[in-house]
């Protein structure tokens, strides 16, 4: 009942030979690396994908003490991209054919005990494979290497393989029941089940539960152990069913995620001989015809996709980076709910999708692409294997189990559900089509809606998509390609992008029975030749690689409540926009209402009540108004008079003079038969109160008002300094089972800190003490946006971050690693 991390200590070449199985083969030339890995570090964009695609050599020396005699050795490879051999001493040992999901080899007999072994691992990361998700193109890069952790669990002879637990609710939580199977391996006469429970995170005990009952493994299943004895063991698996009444218990919701722990012991002899502990949430996840329920409530789903890319190192990222994922979709983004695009990703972000109530659509690897027989069973042992690992988790809530955007092909795809329904039928299936009336042989229809171009409506309605209304229906893409935007682009194009995903949403909002989106996507990501924008990066995110916000972002985040958002989509410099017309400018906020003022005079206060949106609780709003009652007070007009004008000249600066609609001609001829006033006037009092051409500097502050207090400003001014900003993940770094890393988003901003879109300029990057950067030391920021990452180096101690820029000051960044 021991786990050894063998992260540390790898040597690795990008060319496998042979030689490097010989356990004798002196590999000290080898590059010393440890893991998570990627077998081939690439620039930012601008690289050939085959960069990666290799036939890569991994090698380990392991000691394997005496103590050891008699105990089942389970050796694990929670990600290998994307085709693997393990050898140990030169023998080949086990094969996994996919690079999303965790392969375990008993090597039992395969260790010399008393002395070195060496496990090598051939690591096939070419594209060319005959395995998911190869075969044509992929809008994804696909990366290699041992990008996952790797350890080796020392159990008994007789151990417990798998448990796999599922509740049964009444309502509130009460009477509730937890029912496991027990999957038991090498059983011997004379061993029982004991299974205990708490709750986590808690200042709690584990309670037996039954106390007074112990499932004796000598009952029902004596007969499949009839030639054994209390020294021998059976060599099958063999599952027990074991159920036990929970009481009233908390249950796992988004916005309370309560998490239990399982914990399975296996007796003989009156001592433990193994145990499990299984983190489980009570919770009952149930799609209807007209939407998702979660514990009786009904709950507009409200996701983004996620890649599990980073730059640079592609997927190579440690438990630290996994999990900041999570947190900004959680906690910065304002979501409930994640698809992990396009298969199961890694266990450390599923598991903190748990602890944050964050719902989860996870799937089988593949993108529009169907094999052959060969590559359809793959197919079918990926689900088995995505299935059996994190079937556990209460953040999943539904299975993928058809290849995404893929052709309807029926035989298979009642292969891949009966596989999922098999191994956990407290799920439904889903599987992501880019087709209306596919063939539905999943519980819940879900489609990739791309309807939406920025003029229509933001959505089909179910009814056009699926003629079986009786089904579940669920969005499980939108926007992506549709509009790309890069943090560079000019305003009106980010502000776009912003306005096309609030109108996807309201429409969502608007329709009762879509059970919610997912988005495309969270951040922008490193893609092929065929698609993006040529420089191999994909531009739909709504932040960016290092996953700074984009415009975009702001839409998600203000549905949120737990922190105040306000952003204004314009930096109100009027020669960024056509004719110097200032198009559609937004305000972003979740607070109650945002106050305008213009050199410190109100202008407005805009409310919920100003937006075009009918179905959100809180969407973009239209800024209007740029003069208030000026005209009233400072030329002595009219109320009348004013309002007209105000109109024109608001009316003017959004769309120009030549292009104002006709309902502002006639207030204009209004205004010169009864106040006699001409173009000249007109010009004259917007570039006083609009244009500012030739004047002092305009400032404008917005204040978001909650609950009657302000609770963020917002300035806009023309910047006179750079500022270079740090926004460290976290400052104290722990060196635990392998490296840890912290993620640095780095902003160029004025002195109000708001980003300056258009510095693209280079930043220099230094690091002292036990840490190293991933990544160049010189970086050019996009759109006044970038990052880097530091990496730990198996020492502690303090280290130090220092960012330089040829126009701002010195940023220096404290670390701590421990």
């Amino acid at each position: 009942m021991e786990r050894v991390y063998l992260n540390n200590d790898w040597k690795f070449t990008e060319e496998f030979s042979e030689k490097l199985i010989d356990k004798t083969y002196d590999d000290s030339g080898l590059l010393a690396v440890r893991l998570p890995h990627t077998c081939k570090e690439v620039p930012l964009h601008y690289f050939d994908e085959k960069e990666y695609q290799m036939i890569s050599g991994y090698r380990r020396v392991i000691h394997a003490p005496k103590k050891w005699k008699g105990k089942t050795l389970l050796l694990t490879f929670e990600g290998v991209a994307h085709d693997s051999r393990v050898y140990i001493n030169g023998e080949l040992v086990g094969e996994h054919h996919c690079g999303y999901t965790a392969f375990t080899i008993d090597i039992s007999d395969k260790l010399l005990l008393g002395e070195s072994n060496v496990i090598t691992v051939r690591v096939d990361s070419n594209e060319s494979l005959n395995i998911p998700p190869f075969g044509f193109v992929i809008d994804y890069m696909t990366f290699g290497g041992i990008y996952r952790d790797v350890y080796l669990d020392v159990k008994n002879a007789t151990y417990i393989d798998d448990v796999f637990v599922m509740t049964k609710l009444a309502k509130a939580g009460a009477n509730s029941a937890a029912v496991s199977e027990v999957a038991v391996r090498g059983l011997k006469a004379g061993v029982s089940i004991r299974q205990s429970i708490r709750k986590k995170s808690a200042d709690e005990e584990f309670k037996i539960l039954d106390e007074d009952y112990l499932a004796n493994m000598n009952g029902a299943d004596k007969e499949d152990c009839k030639n054994s004895n209390e020294n021998s063991a059976c060599e099958k698996t063999k599952i027990y069913t074991l159920t036990h009444n929970t009481g009233k218990v908390d249950l796992w919701d988004v916005d309370n995620p309560v998490l239990y722990e399982l914990k399975t012991e296996l007796i003989y002899r009156e001592k433990v001989i193994d145990d499990k502990t299984v983190t489980f949430g009570y919770r009952k996840a149930v799609f209807h015809e007209d939407g998702f329920y979660l514990n009786g409530r009904k709950l507009k789903i409200r996701g983004l996709n996620r890649h599990q890319s980073y730059p640079y190192v592609g997927y190579a990222m440690p438990e630290s980076m996994q999990k900041m994922d999570a947190d900004i979709l959680k906690n910065e983004l304002g979501l409930n709910a994640v698809r992990t695009s396009h298969y199961p990703q890694s266990r450390h972000f599923i598991d903190r999708c748990d602890e944050l109530g964050l719902l989860v659509f996870t799937e089988l690897p593949g993108w529009q692409h169907i094999g052959g027989e060969e590559w359809k069973l793959q197919a079918i042992e990926n689900v088995k294997d995505m299935v059996k690992q994190y079937r556990n988790h209460a953040s999943i809530i539904l299975w993928g189990v058809r290849i995404n955007e893929s052709v309807d092909d029926d035989e298979f795809y009642e292969r891949t559900n009966a596989a999922a329904r098999a191994l956990d039928p407290t799920r439904p299936t889903g599987g992501v089509r880019c087709y209306k009336n596919s063939n539905l042989l999943e519980d819940v229809y879900t489609y990739n809606d791309f309807l939406h171009n920025g003029k229509n409506k933001g959505c089909d309605k179910k009814s056009t998509v699926t003629s079986d209304m009786s089904k579940p229906y669920l969005i499980s893409e939108y926007n992506g390609h549709m509009y790309p935007t890069k943090p560079f682009d000019w305003e009106e194009h980010r502000a776009e992008h912003a306005i096309r995903h609030a109108n996807v949403l309201d429409e969502v909002a608007a329709q009762e029975d879509i059970a919610g989106s997912f988005g495309w996507c969270m951040f922008d990501y490193n893609t092929h030749k065929d698609f993006g924008s040529g420089d191999r990066i994909c531009y739909h995110g709504v932040m960016d690689m290092f996953r700074n916000p984009k415009l975009a972002a702001a839409v998600y985040a203000i549905q949120q409540e737990e922190k105040p958002v306000l952003e204004i989509s314009s930096s109100m410099d009027i020669g960024e926009h056509p004719g110097c017309n200032r198009g559609d400018i937004y305000i972003l906020t979740n607070a109650d209402s945002v106050k305008m003022y213009k050199n410190d005079k109100f202008i407005k206060e805009f409310s919920a009540e100003d937006t075009k949106y009918e179905n959100l609780k809180h969407a973009p709003i239209l800024l209007d108004d740029y003069i208030g009652d000026a005209l009233e007070i400072g030329e002595n007009m009219s109320h009348r008079q004013a309002e007209d004008l105000k109109q024109i000249l608001n009316e003017a600066a959004r769309v120009g003079i030549n292009s104002l609609p006709r309902t502002m001609y006639l207030k204009a001829m209004r205004l010169v038969a009864r106040y006699h006033m001409n173009m000249t006037d007109a010009v004259e009092l917007y570039n006083r109160y609009i244009g500012d051409w030739g004047g002092s500097s305009t400032v404008y502050r917005f204040d978001a008002i909650k609950d009657g207090e302000v609770v963020k400003t917002v300035y806009r001014q023309p910047m006179k300094k750079v500022y270079i900003k740090a926004d460290v993940d976290h400052t104290e770094l722990s060196e635990k089972d392998t490296y840890d890393v912290a993620a640095v988003r780095i902003t160029a901003t004025d002195e109000y800190g708001n980003t300056l879109s258009f510095f693209n300029d280079p930043i220099c990057l230094s690091v002292e003490g036990p840490v190293e950067l991933i990544g160049p030391d010189i970086v050019s920021l996009s759109g006044g946006m970038g990052g880097t990452y530091i990496k730990t180096t198996g020492k502690t101690g303090k280290a130090k971050l220092t960012i330089s820029s040829g126009q701002a000051e010195t940023v220096t960044v404290n670390i701590t690693v421990v």
